[in-house]
C-alpha cells in the first residue's frame, strides 16, 4: 500500500485531539508500564482498510508497541475475526486504542461500500470511481480506502484535473467555448472532463473535443441514448444518482466509468473493538 506523506500529520492531529496531555485514567491507576497483549477484533463483516494507519498510531505513541497485521488491507473479513494483534506497554496501547479504531472503522466502511458497488456493477469493463466529497483533512486516506475496495480515484483536488462544470460553462458562455479555452491552456496529456446535464450538451461536448463526458443525473435509459450519440468520440462517465440498486443498470449503458460520491460521504462505519489481555 503506498504511504501518503500527509497520513502522519492526520494521525498527529487525531492523537492530539484524543490524548492531549495524556491518558489521565491510565496514569492515575498506574498501569501504563504493565506489559499487555491485545487484539483488534471485527464486529461486522467487510473489507479491511486501515492497518498501516493503525500501526502508525501506535508507533507515534511508543515504538515499543509491536503491531502485527493478521488480515491485510483490501481483504475480506468476518465478524469475530482478529485483524491485528499488539504487544507492549499498556499505556500507549490504551492511549492509541480509540484513534486507531476510529480510523479502521471509517476506512473499512469505505472499502466495504466500494467493494459492494464493484460487485453490483458486475462489469469488468466499468470502473467505479470516487469524488471529492470526502471528509475534510482525510481525503488521501479515504481515497486509499476506495482503492482497497476495488475502486479507482477521480482527481485528488482542483489542482490535478480539468473538470468543466455548470459554473464554468456559464462563465465561459457555453460548453464549446469552455472546452476550447481549456484545450488552449491545458498541460500536456491532461484530459478535459465536461459535466453535462442534457443530451444536447453531451453532443456539444463531444463535438468540441472533450476527452471525458460526464452524464450528470441521467437515468439509465437516457445514459444509454447519450452513449450512442457520443459514438466513441469521448470516454463516457455516469455521475450523480447512482446507488447500489441501480449501478448494474448504469454499468450496461455503454459508459465505462461510474463515479459515486456515496463511497466517501455516506459509507457506514464498521464496528471494531480492541481487547486487552495482561
Amino acid at each position: 500500500m503506498p504511504a501518503d506523506s500527509d497520513w502522519d500529520d492526520v494521525i498527529s492531529r487525531a492523537l492530539q485531539e484524543d490524548v492531549g496531555t495524556g491518558d489521565l485514567t491510565t496514569t492515575l491507576l498506574g498501569v501504563g508500564d504493565v506489559q499487555a497483549r491485545a487484539a483488534v477484533v471485527a464486529r461486522d463483516d467487510g473489507v479491511l482498510f486501515g492497518m498501516e494507519v493503525a500501526h502508525r498510531v501506535f508507533r507515534a505513541l511508543d515504538r515499543r508497541v509491536i503491531f502485527r497485521t493478521v488480515v491485510e488491507d483490501g481483504r475480506k473479513f468476518s465478524a469475530g475475526r482478529a485483524v491485528a494483534r499488539l504487544q507492549g506497554p499498556a499505556g500507549p496501547i490504551l492511549a492509541g486504542e480509540r484513534v486507531a479504531l476510529n480510523f479502521i472503522q471509517r476506512l473499512s466502511g469505505i472499502a466495504t461500500l466500494t467493494a459492494a458497488f464493484v460487485a453490483r456493477a458486475d462489469n469488468v469493463t466499468v470502473t467505479i470511481l470516487d469524488t471529492r466529497k470526502t471528509t475534510p483533512g482525510l481525503r488521501s486516506l479515504e481515497k486509499a480506502a476506495v482503492r482497497a475496495g476495488g475502486g479507482e480515484n477521480h482527481r485528488l483536488g482542483l489542482y490535478d484535473g480539468i473538470m468543466v462544470k455548470d459554473s464554468h460553462k456559464w462563465l465561459c458562455g457555453g460548453v464549446a467555448e469552455a472546452v476550447k479555452k481549456a484545450q488552449e491552456k491545458r498541460g500536456r496529456g491532461m484530459p478535459i472532463y465536461v459535466e453535462v446535464e442534457t443530451a444536447a450538451e453531451a453532443e456539444e461536448a463531444a463535438a468540441a473535443g472533450a476527452d471525458v463526458i460526464m452524464l450528470d443525473n441521467f437515468d439509465p435509459d437516457a445514459a444509454s441514448d447519450a452513449c450512442i450519440a457520443i459514438e466513441g468520440r469521448a470516454v463516457v462517465e455516469v455521475s450523480g444518482g447512482v446507488t447500489l440498486s441501480n449501478v448494474a443498470a448504469y454499468a450496461r449503458t455503454g459508459a465505462t466509468r461510474i463515479s459515486v460520491g456515496a463511497l466517501t460521504h455516506s459509507a457506514p462505519a464498521l464496528d471494531f473493538s480492541l481487547e486487552v489481555e495482561i
